[in-house]
């Protein structure tokens, strides 16, 4: 409450003696506050303009706000005294023509107390630290948290559908001649897109193996480079029972396709190009599905991080680094149309 000019002198005098027992009560906090441990300070949790007499107490004690009142009424060094409080607080005015009143605040929520077991909840959910410390941008962390999980879960799915989609072209285009329903590895499909066709896994059915010739085929490639790695002329075949012919003969039957995953795209070339283009939007959808993942785990970290410096500023005062001592973070999501995640920006606060 507070009282303006023209009040009665008994008034006066009774916010004198209110202010005196202030002062008694500071005094006796400040001599049992000279053995206990080291109080970090805190943002002022009263506050007010420069000539509206207001003491901002900047211990975690109860907050108080006191206006002085004039100098010319006998009451402002009882005022000021009492504002000051062991060196607690600070007066910042007294308006003329106005007097002090004790008035009780209601603290800042942001300086409430600081669980040990927010940064711990910041990691496992981005924001619940920063609720549990009573801070307006947890609700930023949560929003990011959601936004990225609906862009991951996007991702994921546009993924599947097209992997979905290149594999019943090629079960239903290239591989339907020969009857292959099997689905095949990644790297098989990624054959497809290379490749016209397969070519034949052995060229002349009935007795030994007889790999296909043409290199301009899948197989055919796989044997081209076999001769050329097990054979001193891969142009000139050794003898069948000789170890490097047989060498090269294991490596085509661990490399080459077999008859279950023959494919051909011959007279196909249009849904071969729609094949391509299919499976690499796949590709980017599962790309941008571990950038999003990427993007949850840094808002993970900056939550936990957040919720440390919260922690550790309002329990000692800061962290010191290098001879600043930091006591902010600023952390930013911004996401952007076209991009697969967004960007995130993590800013640092530091004071000397």
């Amino acid at each position: 409450m507070v009282y303006g000019p023209g009040r009665s002198s008994l008034r006066q005098r009774t916010l004198a003696g209110l202010f005196a027992v202030l002062l008694k009560a500071g005094n006796l906090w400040a001599q049992s506050a000279q053995s206990a441990p080291p109080v970090t300070p805190v943002t002022p949790v009263a506050y007010g303009t420069e000539g509206q007499g207001v003491v901002a107490i900047r211990r975690p004690v109860t907050p108080l706000a006191i206006l002085a009142p004039r100098s010319d009424q006998g009451v402002d060094t009882a005022g000021v005294a009492a504002g000051v409080v062991a060196g607690v607080g600070r007066v910042i005015g007294s308006p003329a023509g106005s007097l002090g009143a004790p008035a009780l605040l209601r603290a800042d929520p942001s300086r409430g107390p600081a669980p040990w077991w927010a940064p711990v909840a910041s990691l496992a959910i981005p924001g619940s630290g920063q609720f549990a410390l009573r801070q307006q941008r947890s609700v930023a962390y949560l929003v990011a948290e959601v936004f990225l999980l609906v862009q991951y879960v996007s991702a994921q799915r546009d993924g599947d559908r097209e992997r979905t989609a290149y594999r019943e072209l090629a079960k239903n285009v290239a591989r339907k001649p020969f009857g292959g329903t099997q689905p095949g590895t990644w790297d098989y499909y990624e054959r497809l897109e290379q490749f016209l066709e397969s070519g034949a896994y052995d060229r002349i059915p009935g007795g030994g193996l007889d790999p296909e010739l043409d290199a301009s085929t899948f197989n055919g490639a796989r044997w081209r480079l076999a001769r050329e790695t097990f054979w001193r002329n891969p142009d000139v075949a050794p003898a069948v029972s000789s170890a490097e012919y047989q060498r090269a003969l294991d490596f085509y039957r661990r490399t080459a396709v077999g008859e279950a995953f023959r494919w051909s795209w011959f007279d196909a070339t249009l849904e071969q190009d729609v094949y391509v283009q299919t499976i690499r939007s796949a590709n980017r959808s599962y790309q941008r599905a571990v950038n999003v993942l990427g993007a949850v785990a840094m808002n993970h970290l900056a939550s936990l991080i957040d919720g440390y410096v919260s922690v550790r500023i309002r329990r000692y005062g800061g962290v010191q680094v290098a001879g600043f001592t930091l006591d902010g973070l600023q952390v930013t999501y911004q996401p952007a149309l076209g991009a697969p995640a967004g960007s995130m920006q993590t800013g640092l606060r530091f004071t000397r």
